[in-house]
């Protein structure tokens, strides 16, 4: 009896010896890919072993693991991840708790707390199943979770004896107490999330309905109004916003930079009659947020607007744009930076103009996310942006470079400029002229109308280019701004701007008025002079030289021959400058 109830116990396992069960569980749960890998490999030879009687909960990690290895390889892009996670949760939800249904079906969620698994993972599991999927980020805390409970549950009870897949083991005493209190705190911490989660996003979704609303319905007022949708309901709405933003900003943040928020769906720009990505901004390596889409979230921008939240702004905006450096020229990778420059250029010193009214200064501030000027971080700024490099960074970097308080030397910026438009693969011209095309001399009138231009563009860089054509066309800015610009930029080359009522007609052309008509007006104030000896001669041309009172020179194998006389007679007719 004693030896039946010994071989009772015995249990084959597919592993050679606990030195390849222990290298499998550490490498199982290592940071490393590779050794990750590894221990796959020896788990897919465990199951050819087993054939269909693999213990569930090997299966089960072997497929998260699996899931967070090819999440770090940056293969798969957002959706896929998802998706793969989800079929990993939910296999492991069913398994698990498959044992402990009954001939009548129970709640998975009286299953899983019998078994101590976090509610909130079967929440995860249902809306995989039956409503919208979860977004990446729930996916990657689920997979963790799981593989915590599992390496609790099951790998380490098996240090001490064979597989125990009963899931009903427990410890006894004041450590069973303990981890019990701490997966409860754990539970209570996670749903809480989750309920702020659903809060945040219920709060943003019922302000975007309330001014798709107002904007549907007043076609007309896009262009005008700042805040079309009820005063009553939508400050209410507001102060829910905000108090929520005093609770949790960072989880309120990271809603408003999902997709469908701050950055907008297709159908949302469809419905706000607002152009795509793809051609909503003059150049796609300067995004411009559509004018109507910055309007839309401006009462709320302006509700929430503080320097602290201006700076979380900014620093979530670049962790985004840096998780889409393989994607450069996506619809999202083009709205983060859109909303990175009118950050940028609200903040701006240069946003000035004497030659407007008063009244279109005011309906210029009317759209601006806040007036006052902010001491941003720059050393993190300009590292961040550096950090996310993508085909709008040029751009974003120039306007970093220009906004400093303390700007870094010429010769630094346009080094950095010209070693990020190689990293990006841009153009380095489209943003800022060289050093050496800087440095040229205007030579003709077309080259200081181009010099012109391209100032006017890097002072005023949120004006368009109609605009840029209403602005020149006034007599103010004409007479005088434009002279001041063109004298400023000749300073240093061959002309100056002559401000006099001239006839030109009276003058032929090659002539200045009160040029004199002396030639030695006309020579260089610094200059040579060479002898007719040491003029190069074209040894092997065939043209004949005639010049009166001169004979013809004699051709030999040396050259041509002239004799004395000769000489004389051509230096005497000469005159070197």
């Amino acid at each position: 009896m004693k030896k039946r109830s010994s071989e009772k116990k015995r249990h084959v396992v597919a592993w050679v010896n606990k030195a390849e069960w222990d290298q499998v569980l550490e490498y199982l749960y290592s940071k490393d890919s590779a050794l990750q890998r590894f221990a796959l490999q020896r788990i897919s030879a465990w199951k050819c072993r087993y054939a269909s009687s693999c213990p569930v909960a090997v299966d089960c990690t072997a497929d998260l693991v699996r899931c967070q290895v090819l999440d770090r390889s940056g293969q798969l892009d957002g959706g896929d991840l998802v998706l793969l996670y989800g079929a990993a949760l939910v296999r492991f939800v069913n398994l698990i708790t498959e044992r402990q249904q009954g001939r009548v079906a129970r709640p998975l969620r009286r299953l899983a707390g019998n078994l101590n698994i976090p509610e909130w993972i079967v929440d995860l599991r249902h809306d995989f199943t039956h409503r919208k999927l979860p977004t990446l980020k729930w996916c990657r805390k689920g997979c963790k979770v799981v593989l915590e409970w599992l390496q609790h549950e099951y790998w380490s009870r098996q240090l001490g004896g064979g597989p125990n897949e009963d899931w009903e083991s427990q410890s006894d005493g004041e450590d069973e107490e303990t981890d019990l209190k701490h997966q409860e705190d754990e539970l209570i911490a996670r749903q809480k999330e989750m309920e702020a989660y659903k809060n945040a996003r219920g709060l943003l979704i019922s302000f975007e309905k309330e001014q798709f609303q107002a904007f549907g319905g007043l076609p007309e007022d896009r262009e005008k109004s700042l805040w079309p949708a009820p005063f009553a309901e939508m400050s209410w709405l507001l102060g829910e916003i905000k108090q929520f933003a005093l609770e949790s900003s960072d989880l309120l943040m990271d809603v408003l930079l999902e997709d469908g928020f701050l950055v907008p769906t297709v159908e949302q720009l469809e419905i706000l009659g607002c152009e795509t990505y793809a051609s909503a901004s003059p150049s796609p390596t300067e995004p411009r947020l559509p004018q109507t889409f910055l309007r839309f979230w401006l009462p709320l921008l302006k509700m929430l607007n503080s320097p602290a939240f201006v700076h979380l702004l900014l620093e979530k905006l670049f962790v985004e744009l840096k998780l889409l450096t393989k994607d450069q020229n996506s619809h999202r990778a083009f709205y983060l930076s859109a909303w990175i420059s009118e950050v940028m250029l609200c903040n701006s010193n240069k946003f000035e103009y004497h030659f407007e009214t008063k009244g279109q200064r005011k309906a210029r501030m009317k759209d601006r996310i806040f007036v006052n000027r902010i001491q941003l971080r720059w050393q993190q700024l300009l590292s961040a942006c550096l950090d996310a490099p993508c085909i709008s960074t040029p751009h974003l970097l120039q306007l970093i470079l220009d906004d400093m308080e303390h700007p870094l030397p010429l010769e630094t910026r346009q080094r950095l400029l010209q070693l990020c438009s190689i990293y990006t693969q841009t153009t380095h011209s489209e943003f800022d002229p060289s050093p050496e095309q800087k440095q040229q001399p205007i030579y003709t009138l077309e080259s200081l109308h181009e010099k012109l231009q391209h100032s006017r563009h890097h002072s005023h860089p949120w004006h368009s280019r109609a605009e840029s054509e209403r602005s020149e066309s006034s007599q103010e800015y004409k007479r005088a701004d434009v002279q001041a610009e063109k004298a400023k930029l000749l300073r240093g080359s061959p002309w100056q701007l002559c401000a006099d009522k001239v006839l030109w007609k009276n003058y032929p052309l090659g002539k200045v008025p009160g040029q004199s008509d002396d030639p030695s007006s006309l020579m260089v104030e610094n200059y040579s002079t060479m002898t007719v000896f040491d003029q190069p001669v074209e040894m092997e041309s065939n043209t004949t030289y005639s010049v009166p009172g001169v004979s013809a020179p004699v051709r030999t194998a040396d050259g041509l021959l002239w004799n004395h006389s000769d000489v004389n007679k051509l230096k005497s007719g000469l005159q070197l400058f």
